[in-house]
């Protein structure tokens, strides 16, 4: 008997064949860095519920590559979930939370009853927590920092008046009146801190949420003008608007001008 080292030889020594050893390593494989990525979610509490802003685009390295991505996700009728960072990781993150949502509802004692049935913002917001923190012990990270909103419940199931607004990254969890991911935690947050109010009416959230973005066009590299806002009220759920673009304005004579009037050629 001949002793063979290629694949497919007769020895019990034969090396394993190229198809096993690709097996092998996809196994093993895990993101160990975003690259195809979404810029800053913001998010609100305004007098009757909450909001959450993004834009679509979705960057692979420097390159604008997906200007319709949605990174606004509905998961049942009283949570809202948005993210920024790697994308496939958010859109595993969405499968998840959805297979839970079906499952909640098949495993229910009644179909019709769907305050007891589907899990609260605060409650997917926990279960994120979770997740993350095991998937980071695994070496495996989910590359997010993701932002939930939505309503709390009573004791007896019913949901609450109390809006929620929570935010979960690799790290940390916390919640707040007023969140920003990405650049926006850098540019958009200070001026939310400014702007907010707890008595803030629903259009003056939006046109606050919508002026943030538009900074964030402007001085983000990764951010688009065409965005999606998303509410959550304890009487209408959860509305997701469609993508639409922003008025932006580029007269502003630093853009225009020598920068500075320091004989320059304006550039940044």
């Amino acid at each position: 008997m001949s002793l063979s080292l290629q694949a497919g030889g007769t020895s019990s020594r034969a090396l394993p064949s190229q198809s096993t050893q690709a097996n092998a390593l996809a196994a093993n494989q895990a993101t160990t860095r975003p690259i195809t990525t979404g810029t800053s979610v913001l998010g609100i509490k305004y007098n009757g519920g909450v909001m959450l802003a993004a834009d679509t685009l979705v960057s692979y390295g420097s390159l604008a590559k997906y200007k319709n991505a949605k990174r606004l996700l509905n998961i049942n009728s009283r949570t809202l979930v948005g993210a920024s960072g790697e994308y496939s990781d958010l859109q595993s993150i969405s499968d998840l939370l959805r297979r839970n949502a079906l499952e909640d509802r098949c495993t229910a004692d009644s179909l019709y009853d769907d305050d007891n049935n589907e899990e609260c913002a605060k409650e997917t917001w926990s279960y994120l927590r979770a997740v993350m923190y095991n998937r980071r012990n695994k070496m495996n990270p989910l590359w997010n920092d993701v932002v939930v909103a939505g309503f709390k419940t009573n004791d007896d199931g019913s949901t609450s008046d109390e809006p929620f607004l929570g935010v979960v990254d690799i790290g940390t969890a916390y919640e707040d009146d007023i969140l920003a991911t990405g650049f926006g935690g850098y540019i958009a947050l200070p001026l939310m801190r400014e702007k907010y109010r707890a008595d803030m009416e629903e259009g003056e959230a939006r046109a606050l949420l919508e002026d943030c973005l538009r900074i964030l066009f402007y001085r983000d590299c990764r951010a688009l003008n065409r965005v999606q806002i998303a509410k959550v009220t304890k009487e209408g759920g959860v509305l997701i608007s469609d993508p639409y673009e922003l008025d932006t304005h580029w007269d502003f004579k630093g853009y225009i001008d020598p920068k500075g009037g320091m004989g320059t050629d304006g550039g940044w």
